[in-house]
């Protein structure tokens, strides 16, 4: 029961990807191609949305679910890694249809084939942990 809103708030997120339309790969491609608004104006009021609760957390001196008051740091390190970091990301986005958030709504869908897309994600991830030591950050 501790943990009942925060279900309650990956089914409501799950539902708003899909009535946005966020996890449709076709939506997706057209935003690639430019050929639409849509994907860039969820993506944007998903920002205004972010910079609000960042605000609200900030300013209500809210908690993590451990207790602990957020962080929210700036690294340094110039715009080249947020470039390579942004192109990996959208080659992936690009290739799979499919970012973080929207590939568990498509599981909640049946698309049984992202479970390939989740495993390499977390594959990336894994092999990053082990790198990251050699990595220019």
């Amino acid at each position: 029961m501790k943990y009942l809103k925060y279900i309650l708030i990956g089914i409501l997120f799950g539902i708003v990807m899909t009535k946005s339309e966020a996890i449709s790969w076709f939506r997706i491609q057209e935003m690639f191609r430019f050929e639409s608004f849509h994907m860039y104006g969820i993506i944007g009021t998903a920002v205004i949305l972010g910079a609000i609760a960042v605000q609200i957390m900030k300013r209500t001196q809210m908690k993590t679910i451990n207790g602990e008051a957020p962080k929210f740091t700036i690294k340094d390190g110039g715009v080249f890694r947020l470039i390579v970091g942004g192109t990996i990301f959208g080659l992936g986005w690009a290739m799979t249809g499919a970012c973080p958030g929207p590939m568990f709504v498509l599981i909640g869908h049946g698309v049984w084939s992202i479970l390939i897309v989740i495993a390499s994600a977390l594959l990336g991830t894994f092999v990053y942990g082990l790198i990251k030591h050699k990595l220019p950050h």
